[in-house]
């Protein structure tokens, strides 16, 4: 979620775009991100109108994900108008919008490994997931991936209060991450962090897809079904990955191409941060046939499904309707 230092020094080098071809770029992007948002905050509609899903666990912690993706996709958006439009911004409004983002792109990878938990005691103890997976204890769950990924980018920001001067926070600056928490050990620090936390995200993702394996040769659907999501869980995880190599692969594409740079501002923020984001909405949104037919239903200005929830509630506890 940052660009890095040549993308910074090449700003003031390069020329800037004609006004058509600018106008172009920028509503692309707008109308992508908007659309994904868009889509994404239906989700959060269905979800808010149904008891049957925000009763559920299983969606509770979905719906984190997606509120993630909005929140990051926001964040990318105004990031890239800036850097188009006013070039600079006061520092600590952008370093308020860079926690923002960065924290959001934290959450993702832990829901994730929430998620693929959540599969992984439904089917292979499913006498004690009513217990377990209770609403309650979804939303600490929820309280820890906030608490955890704040660990992670709170440090930098006590660094930046403690070594800054009064006058860095009213300069201003080019936003990006790398222009903010300047010091090389806060970048390398960044880059350790990221690399265990995202370790432990696919062990907890490799640990629960085997056990459910280890189920699934029962061939029971239910066990089947949780096995298909877990390996979702890891295609999810791997477009999370693109994120964090967000900042490396632009900043390689500026070296070769520098008179690019704007070009490939735009292209990588589409391909890397906004695409990504559908993934979410087509995995659940569309996958999912209870999620699926809420989402008719309050599409068609129709309210809570009670077919459904009647439905949902005479299913066994831990069974996966995917």
């Amino acid at each position: 979620m940052s660009l890095s230092d040549p993308a910074s020094n090449l700003t003031t080098g390069v020329p800037r775009d004609s006004l058509t071809v600018a106008l172009v770029k920028n509503l692309i992007t707008v109308v992508l991100s908007i659309s994904i948002i868009f889509i994404n905050g239906t989700l959060i509609h269905t979800f808010r109108q149904h008891q049957v899903l925000n009763s559920n666990p299983r969606y509770i912690l979905y719906i984190h994900l997606v509120a993630n993706d909005i929140i990051l996709l926001t964040m990318v958006t105004l990031l890239l108008l800036i850097s188009y439009t006013l070039l600079r911004v006061n520092a600590s409004v952008c370093m308020f919008m860079i926690i923002v983002a960065v924290l959001a792109n934290l959450n993702n990878p832990f829901t994730l490994a929430a998620m693929a938990l959540e599969c992984y005691v439904a089917i292979c103890f499913p006498l004690r997931h009513v217990q377990i997976c209770t609403v309650n204890n979804t939303y600490v769950v929820i309280g820890v991936v906030w608490v955890i990924s704040s660990l992670t980018i709170l440090p930098d920001l006590f660094v930046i209060l403690a070594t800054e001067s009064l006058d860095y926070f009213h300069s201003s600056v080019f936003c990006v991450r790398d222009k903010i928490f300047r010091s090389p050990e806060l970048k390398d620090k960044r880059d350790i962090s990221f690399m265990v936390l995202l370790v432990l995200v696919w062990l907890t993702l490799v640990y629960a897809y085997f056990n459910i394996l280890c189920a699934a040769r029962s061939a029971t659907s239910d066990a089947r079904k949780a096995r298909n999501t877990v390996l979702l869980h890891g295609f999810q995880l791997s477009l999370c990955m693109l994120n964090y190599t967000y900042s490396h692969i632009t900043s390689g594409l500026i070296a070769l191409l520098p008179q690019a740079f704007r070009d490939i501002l735009v292209i990588t923020s589409i391909l890397l941060q906004a695409l990504p984001r559908l993934v979410n909405p087509l995995v659940y949104g569309l996958r999912d046939k209870t999620f699926r037919k809420c989402v008719k239903r309050s599409l068609c200005g129709a309210g809570r499904d009670d077919a459904i929830q009647r439905k949902d509630e005479e299913r066994p506890a831990g069974g996966h309707a995917r």
